[in-house]
C-alpha cells in the first residue's frame, strides 16, 4: 500500500477478513450468520468508498494541477489578462470555475482526517484567493478602457440662455445709481424624459457580468461590489469637474461675491440636470445589467456609488438656499426650483429603495428651501420698495432707475408666473389685506396677480413721493408722466399684461395723459397769457409783453431742454401738440405788434419759437442767449 492509504483501509480488511474466519465456523446460530453478513457487507461498502474516494482525490489533484497550471500561465504572460483578449480572459474565468468547483467538490466529501483532502482543500483556496485577487484588477482595467466619456453635448437643456427683456439693464435697488446686475439669465424648466446612455462599452457588459457572476458564486461579492463602488464613485467625480462642479463648502458659498455665485448657479443647474436625467439613469441601467439578478446588491451598490457626489450637489443648491433674501437671487432660486421639481420623478425612481430614503429627503428638503427663500423675495419687494427712499429730486425727471428695476423685473417674472402662482397660493390673505390697504379690488384675481398689482401700487406711491421733491411743479408732472409711461408700455407689451388687465392699462393710460395736461397749463398757461388779451393794449404795454414773453421764453427752453423724455414718441408728440398751441397762440400776437411796433421789438419769430420748442427734453440744458447772440 503507498502513502495514500489511511490506516482506516488497513483496519476495514482486517476486520474483512476476520468476519469471513467467523462465518467458516459451524457451530453459528442462524442470527449471528445474519449479523456477521450484515457486517461483512457494510465492510465491503465501506472499502469500495475508501478505494472510491482514494480515485476521487488523485481525479480532483489532476484537475487542480492542470487549472492552476494554466492560471499561472496567464498570470506570467499577460500584465493584465484582458489587454491579451476577450478568449483569455474567458479562458481564465473558465479555469477559475474549475477551481470553485473543485473545492466545492471538496467540501462535499465526508470529513475525515485524510491529509490529501485538507492539503488540495487549502490550494484549491489559496489559488481562488489569488484569482478573486487578479479579478478585481481586472474589472477595474476593463471598466477603465472601455468607459464612453460623454459631456457637455449629452446635456440638452439651455441653462444660459439670455431672456431679453430690455435695453437697458435691471438696476440696484439699493440705490439711485444704475448698477447692472448678473441675473438677466434664466435657466429652462426641466424636462421630464431620461436619456440612458451606456457608460461602457456594450460589448464588455457580459464580460464584467461573468466575472461578477463567478466571484459573487466564489463568496468574493464584497471584494466585487468594493472595487465597482469604488470606480464608479471616481468616475462620478470626474464627471462633476467635467460639468466644472467643485466641492464648495456652505461656509464659502455665503461668502461668495454675487458675480461669481450667480455663475456657479448656472453651472450647478446644468451639473444637475445632466446628473440626475442622463448620467444616473445611465449608471443605474449599468449596475442593474451587472447586478440585477441578486437582488438589493444592485441598489445598493448605485446607491453607495452615486451618494457622495449627490450630496456634493445638494449641499451647493443648500447653501443658496439659506443665502440672503436679496431680489437679484430671485431668477435663480426659481431656475433651481423649477429643475429640482421637474426632476422629483426621477429622483424617486432613482432612490427607490430604503437606503435611498436620505438622498430623497435631502432633494424635497432642498426644494422647500429654495421655494420658501424665493417666495420670502418676492413677497417682500414691495416692503424693499416702498423703503427705497431719496432726500434729492432724481435729475432731469426721466424713468428713475427703481421703475426701471421693478418693471423689468416684472418682466423676468412673467416667464416664472405658474411657479410663483404656486409659491404664493399660500399667502393669498395677506396679498388681499395688502391690496385693501392700497384700494385695489381684489375680486376674482388670482394671488400673483394680486400681488403683483400691489407691488406696482407701492411703486407709483413711491414715484409720488420722489415727485414732490422737485420745486418745480412742471417737472414733477414731467417725471409722473415718463414714469407711468414707462410702466405702461412695458407691461401692455409683455406676458404678464394678464396679470394687469385691461382696466389698468387704460386707468394708467389716463393717469399719465394728465401728468401731460398738467404739465402743459401749469407751464404754457402762465406764459401764453402774456400774449392773448392785447386787443386793446397800448404800445407801451406791448412792448412789456413782448419783453416778458421773451425773458419767460428763454427760461422755460433753459430749464426744459434740460429735462428728458426718454421715450422718443412720447417726447416728439408732446414737443409737436406744445408747439401748435404755442404757435398758434403767438402768431396773432406778433402781427398785432407789427402793426404798432418796428420788428426789433420781436425777439423771435414764429419759425424761431417752432424749432426752439424742438429741443425741449433733450436732456442737454441750452440757452437762447446763446442763439440770439449768433444772429
Amino acid at each position: 500500500m503507498d502513502d495514500d492509504k489511511s490506516a482506516d483501509q488497513h483496519v476495514i480488511a482486517a476486520a474483512h477478513h476476520l468476519v469471513k474466519a467467523l462465518k467458516a465456523r459451524t457451530s453459528l446460530s442462524n442470527e449471528v450468520r445474519r449479523t456477521l453478513a450484515d457486517l461483512d457487507t457494510h465492510l465491503a461498502a465501506m472499502n469500495e468508498a475508501k478505494e472510491y474516494e482514494t480515485t476521487s482525490l488523485r481525479e480532483i489533484e489532476g484537475r487542480l494541477k492542470s487549472a492552476q497550471a494554466k492560471i499561472m500561465t496567464l498570470h506570467s504572460n499577460c500584465l493584465k489578462i484582458w489587454d491579451a483578449g476577450p478568449s483569455e480572459l474567458h479562458e481564465y474565468l473558465r479555469n477559475v470555475e474549475e477551481i470553485r468547483t473543485i473545492i466545492e467538490s471538496l467540501e462535499n466529501m465526508v470529513p475525515n482526517k485524510n491529509r490529501k483532502q485538507n492539503r488540495l482543500a487549502n490550494q484549491a483556496h489559496s489559488v481562488l484567493q489569488m484569482a478573486m485577487v487578479r479579478l478585481q484588477e481586472e474589472v477595474i482595467n476593463i471598466l477603465a478602457q472601455s468607459r464612453q466619456c460623454y459631456g457637455h453635448e449629452y446635456v440638452s437643456f439651455h441653462s444660459c440662455e439670455e431672456i431679453v427683456v430690455d435695453e437697458e439693464s435691471i438696476v440696484s435697488i439699493d440705490d439711485d445709481s444704475i448698477e447692472g446686475t448678473s441675473c438677466m439669465e434664466s435657466t429652462s424648466r426641466a424636462e421630464s424624459e431620461e436619456c440612458v446612455m451606456d457608460l461602457v462599452h456594450p460589448g464588455v457588459v457580459c464580460h464584467i457580468k461573468s466575472i461578477a457572476d463567478l466571484m459573487f458564486a466564489s463568496h468574493y461579492d464584497k471584494e466585487f461590489c468594493q472595487v465597482f463602488i469604488r470606480f464608479w464613485k471616481d468616475a462620478f467625480n470626474e464627471y462633476l469637474r467635467l460639468l466644472c462642479m467643485q466641492n464648495i463648502s456652505i461656509e464659502d458659498v455665503l461668502r461668495m461675491e454675487w458675480t461669481c455665485l450667480n455663475c456657479r448657479i448656472k453651472k450647478w443647474c446644468k451639473a444637475t440636470k445632466s446628473v440626475i436625467a442622463f448620467y444616473l439613469p445611465s449608471q443605474k441601467n449599468l449596475f442593474d445589467q451587472i447586478l440585477g439578478e441578486f437582488g438589493s446588491v444592485s441598489s445598493t451598490c448605485f446607491i453607495e456609488a452615486s451618494n457622495d457626489a449627490m450630496l456634493c450637489l445638494l449641499n451647493f443648491g443648500q447653501a443658496v438656499a439659506i443665502g440672503p433674501l436679496r431680489p437679484e437671487r430671485l431668477f435663480c432660486l426659481l431656475d433651481m426650483y423649477d429643475l429640482l421639481r421637474g426632476l422629483c420623478q426621477e429622483v424617486d425612481a432613482l432612490f427607490c429603495e430604503n437606503h435611498g430614503d436620505f438622498i430623497k429627503m435631502e432633494h424635497h428638503e432642498l426644494l422647500r428651501n429654495l421655494g420658501d427663500s424665493a417666495k420670502a423675495i418676492f413677497l417682500g419687494l414691495g416692503n424693499r420698495i416702498a423703503s427705497n427712499t431719496s432726500t434729492t429730486p432724481f435729475q432731469g425727471g426721466g424713468v428713475h432707475p427703481l421703475t426701471k428695476y421693478v418693471i423689468n423685473y416684472f418682466m423676468l417674472l412673467s416667464e416664472y408666473c405658474d411657479t410663483l402662482r404656486l409659491l404664493v397660493v399660500e399667502n393669498s390673505g395677506g396679498i388681499v389685506d395688502a391690496l385693501n390697504r392700497l384700494d385695489i379690488s381684489s375680486e376674482f384675481s388670482c394671488p400673483l396677480t394680486l400681488h403683483l398689482q400691489s407691488v406696482a401700487s407701492m411703486l407709483e406711491s413711491n414715484l409720488d413721493k420722489r415727485s414732490n421733491l422737485y420745486k418745480d411743479d412742471s417737472l414733477k408732472h414731467i417725471f409722473l408722466m415718463n414714469n407711468i409711461h414707462y410702466m405702461v408700455q412695458k407691461i401692455k407689451n409683455s406676458k404678464i399684461r394678464t396679470c394687469f388687465s385691461d382696466e389698468w392699462i387704460k386707468k394708467h393710460i389716463v393717469k399719465y395723459v394728465q401728468h401731460e395736461k398738467s404739465y402743459q397749463r401749469i407751464t404754457w398757461i402762465p406764459i401764453l397769457s402774456l400774449i392773448t388779451g392785447y386787443e386793446k393794449s397800448g404800445k407801451a404795454v406791448l412792448k412789456e409783453r413782448c419783453r416778458n414773453f421773451s425773458i419767460a421764453l428763454e427760461e422755460v427752453y433753459k430749464n426744459q431742454t434740460g429735462w428728458t423724455i426718454p421715450d422718443i414718441e412720447l417726447r416728439e408728440d408732446l414737443k409737436i401738440s406744445t408747439a401748435l398751441k404755442v404757435v398758434h397762440a403767438y402768431r396773432p400776437f406778433v402781427g398785432q405788434v407789427k402793426k404798432s411796433l418796428s420788428d426789433k421789438h420781436i425777439k423771435y419769430t414764429e419759425d424761431d419759437l417752432e424749432k426752439y420748442l424742438l429741443d425741449f427734453f433733450q436732456g442737454s440744458a441750452k440757452s437762447l442767449n446763446h442763439h440770439w447772440r449768433k444772429r
